[in-house]
């Protein structure tokens, strides 16, 4: 088994991310974050924001209908399409339109504001083969999707236990054996959320990172997470350069808020806020 790699600043600026150069929006990529119900559409809008923040170019937003038209004005940067409400029952082609605008997108995100994938809409988006970054409750998809190498799973401990069968407590007792039987599984890299956050690819490379801070804790920091990393693939990055480098944003972010802010009591949506001028340094 290989050495666990610390994932810090010197990491970072010995694996440079992609530089797009001059060419624009379309040199950045194109991300889909696929959120979920009315009740948590804003939590589409903070994975959104984040993709931004790492560098994307163009934007989309999925949620429910009845969401749309608030998010369209809340988050003007992006498109936002409306996820259909035909009923409890799936219609035939329910999700074909949707999954004609995630093929042509250079990274995907599923699962901020989404509570679980009983309507399919999360298995349905899996069979697309591109870039997806998992996370919360479209996690549970993952049981009947194929593998693809672009894959990153973004599950804490109580995800990771269900993701396993394991007992929470097994979990966060060996977060990186976690990792490392969830990642062989699905064949994806995963990311092991926590106070110390480790990425884990199938062929047993894992990095860690125990910087961030308790803050990062907070409601919605997750869906940030996710969206930065999605960015970051969308700008060309591969998956674990992607899931490090968000990871590292995120946490570095952490970092700086609590300094300025305090150790506790920022917010979600300030921890994109920061990573531009991050990546600035490197």
């Amino acid at each position: 088994m290989s050495a666990v790699e610390t994932l810090d600043a010197a990491w970072m600026r010995g694996h440079p991310l992609p530089d797009p150069g001059d060419t624009g929006k379309d040199g950045r990529g194109r991300v889909l974050v696929v959120g979920g119900q009315v009740e948590l559409a804003g939590a589409a809008m903070l994975a959104g924001v984040a993709a931004l923040r790492a560098g994307a170019g163009k934007l989309q937003v999925a949620v429910a209908e009845g969401a749309v038209a608030a998010l369209s004005v809340a988050l003007p940067e992006a498109r936002v399409l409306a996820l259909p409400q035909d009923g409890p029952e799936p219609s035939p082609g329910r999700w074909t339109h949707l999954a004609e605008q995630a093929g042509g997108c250079d990274a995907l995100l599923v699962g901020p504001g989404m509570m679980d994938d009983a309507a399919g809409l999360a298995a349905a988006l899996l069979q697309v083969p591109r870039d997806i970054v998992v996370d919360a409750g479209a996690l549970r998809a993952m049981a009947s999707a194929p593998r693809h190498p672009g894959r990153i799973l973004t599950p804490n401990a109580g995800e990771m236990a269900r993701l396993l069968g394991l007992d929470r407590s097994r979990v966060e007792a060996d977060p990186l054996a976690a990792g490392r039987q969830a990642a062989e599984r699905f064949g994806a890299a995963v990311v092991m959320k926590g106070a110390t956050t480790h990425v884990v690819l199938p062929d047993g490379r894992a990095g860690r990172y125990a910087g961030g801070g308790p803050g990062l804790g907070v409601s919605g920091s997750g869906d940030v997470l996710g969206g930065l990393i999605a960015g970051l693939l969308a700008r060309g990055a591969g998956p674990f350069e992607a899931a490090a480098w968000g990871v590292f944003l995120h946490g570095e972010a952490g970092s700086r808020l609590a300094s300025r802010i305090g150790k506790l009591g920022y917010l979600a949506r300030e921890i994109a806020d920061e990573a531009p001028s991050i990546l600035t340094s490197f």
